[in-house]
């Protein structure tokens, strides 16, 4: 290596201490890129020789033109991530680099983001707090739904932590034919801390943990395995490819909710009430009926309540339902009242169990297995959809979808569809226990979905498990559902 001679030292120290200042000015945003660019052009970035950015002792590498100006912009990237990082690294890489690039350019989005985080930041904070989870964890629902409750993925995730079916279950989330709790923003966030707190506790690591909620426990696991190493960067490639970018994804969407003042992103008002009130109702109670009485649109309350279908709150004295209401002065409580115990509802409805909406899942099913006398034809009339066909017979969207081979959701008057009328199962106490053997990969959600009324919890509870980790071998007890 060649040693630098004195009168190259001379001419390299004031083009360092200005790459040094320009880079610490345009963090604390005391003048703009473009003057930073022009203190820059002011010193000899012109001659090659005078330039420290270019490798003058080797022959073997290929000489590359680097713009001094662009390497102080990503450390000043990298600066801002570590000025906001806690218990979750947010490490800055070419990865990284290329979401914030995108992010940064959706400032109607980002705009939008900020205005909801006023409404569900405080939702998630509790729910993440209440399971020890770190704070950073709420800005993936940014990631996974854009915080929209009515978020469906191709494959049939759903709400803002965007729970498949079977996982949802596990994790105790109740689906039925008035309420989908994958939607409600508080049971599902409550859901999303139980599986990180597990996921970590299996994985020790945050962003293995934030990969496995996209993926699985256990396609991780397969890629530590592949990679021989617990670091996300490393098993990166052994993920699926959608994986693979969305821990980037996650850190971006941290980065521009944190500093988009600097990205020109202006908060966007919040169609949400932010201040509201909230309890428990033992009864089946119109949504529509009590935003009359409140004097507010449907869609509002509907908004503030995304769980219930039908736009009904089937709340029962065994068990109550949470509504939430919008702080009113002057309410007309009389009717409040009156709606809110009107139990007219409550003997014309029936709850009937839901079946997974996993496309993947749906795919497999085959209608033969339900006996043949209990088909009925309904022809399509005009202005019927599938929704309110599926509500005529107590049935589910998906499963007409299904027996009818539907690949939309698109009908016609005139059309017939198929329908099964038998009884669904309704779910008793279990009698007695099935016995399961732990094999490699396995996961406890992943377990728990194989089992009809199992849940991560109870699987936990039954075997006496205080962590989530598992070893292959071992025999859990599972409780017959």
């Amino acid at each position: 290596m060649r040693v630098a001679e004195s009168g190259d030292e001379l001419t390299k120290w004031p083009m360092i201490k200005k790459l040094l200042f320009t880079s610490v000015c345009a963090l604390t945003g005391l003048f703009s890129t473009s003057l930073a660019q022009q203190i820059l052009k002011a010193d000899s970035l012109y001659k090659v020789s005078n330039n420290i950015f270019v490798n003058n002792d080797t022959v073997n590498v290929p000489l590359a033109t680097e713009n001094p100006l662009l390497l102080s912009q990503n450390y000043i990237y990298k600066l801002r991530l570590d000025s906001i990082a806690k218990s979750v690294p947010l490490p800055h890489n070419e990865y990284v680099q290329q979401y914030i690039d995108i992010y940064s350019k959706r400032k109607d989005m980002f705009g939008k983001m900020m205005g909801l985080s006023n409404y569900y930041f405080p939702i998630f904070d509790k729910a993440l707090k209440d399971y020890n989870i770190p704070q950073e964890i709420k800005y993936l629902a940014i990631v996974e739904s854009q915080m929209n409750p009515h978020a469906v993925s191709r494959v049939g995730a759903t709400g803002i932590w965007q729970f498949m079916f079977g996982t949802g279950k596990a994790y105790g989330l109740k689906m039925d034919n008035f309420v989908d709790e994958r939607k409600d923003p508080v049971q599902a966030s409550y859901a999303a801390a139980a599986y990180f707190r597990d996921a970590f506790e299996e994985l020790g690591d945050w962003l293995l943990a934030i990969a496995a909620y996209n993926c699985g426990k256990g396609n991780v696991t397969r890629a530590i395995d592949k990679a021989g190493s617990r670091d996300f960067w490393l098993i990166r490639p052994y993920l699926p490819k959608e994986t693979r970018n969305y821990v980037p994804a996650f850190i971006a969407a941290v980065y521009v909710m944190n500093y988009s003042n600097k990205h020109q992103i202006t908060e966007q008002a919040c169609n949400l009430f932010l201040k509201t009130d909230t309890m428990q109702v033992n009864h089946f109670v119109s949504l529509s009926a009590l935003a009359k009485v409140l004097n507010v649109e449907d869609e509002s309350l509907f908004a503030l309540n995304p769980s219930y279908k039908k736009k009904i709150i089937n709340g029962t004295a065994d068990m109550p339902k949470r509504l939430v209401l919008p702080k009113m002065k002057g309410a007309d409580l009389a009717g409040l009242y009156d709606v809110l115990n009107n139990e007219d509802l409550d003997n014309k409805m029936q709850v009937i169990q839901a079946h997974t909406d996993d496309v993947r899942e749906l795919r497999k099913r085959k209608p033969s297995t339900i006996v043949a006398s209990s088909v009925v034809y309904h022809k399509v009339s005009s202005g019927q959809n599938l929704n309110s066909v599926a509500d005529k017979y107590g049935i589910e969207v998906q499963d007409l979808k299904v027996w009818n081979n539907l690949k939309t959701k698109t009908i016609v008057p005139g059309q017939k569809l198929k329908i099964y009328t038998s009884k669904r199962t309704v779910y008793k106490a279990p009698a007695s226990y099935l016995s399961y053997k732990v094999k490699r990969g396995d996961t406890l959600s992943e377990i728990a979905e194989k089992f009809d009324g199992a849940t991560v919890q109870n699987i936990k509870r039954d075997n006496r498990l205080a962590r989530a980790g598992l070893q292959v071998g071992m025999v859990l007890k599972i409780s017959k559902g």
